[in-house]
């Protein structure tokens, strides 16, 4: 038997702002497909500094770079 956990169940408000990060994240992406793939790997791969640059293969201070930007434009609008 398989027991059914309502608490997994999403609700649409939770469904809209999963939209709306993916939109955003689309459209850092085409701003900056680099810095895209690194909000992508250290906010949801849960990545290190030193494991996306790894990944990335740029330096640690280009993924330093790039993750401050991101946030830079979240404060400025």
């Amino acid at each position: 038997m398989v027991t059914f956990d309502e608490g997994l169940i999403i609700s649409k408000d939770r469904t809209k702002d999963v939209v709306a990060l993916d939109d955003a994240l689309k459209a850092l992406a085409e701003v900056d497909p680099r810095i895209g793939q690194v909000v992508e790997l250290r906010y949801f791969g849960g990545l290190t500094v030193e494991e996306t640059a790894e990944v990335l293969k740029v330096s640690t201070d280009t993924v330093l770079r790039d993750w401050k930007l991101p946030a830079r434009g979240c404060i400025a609008s």
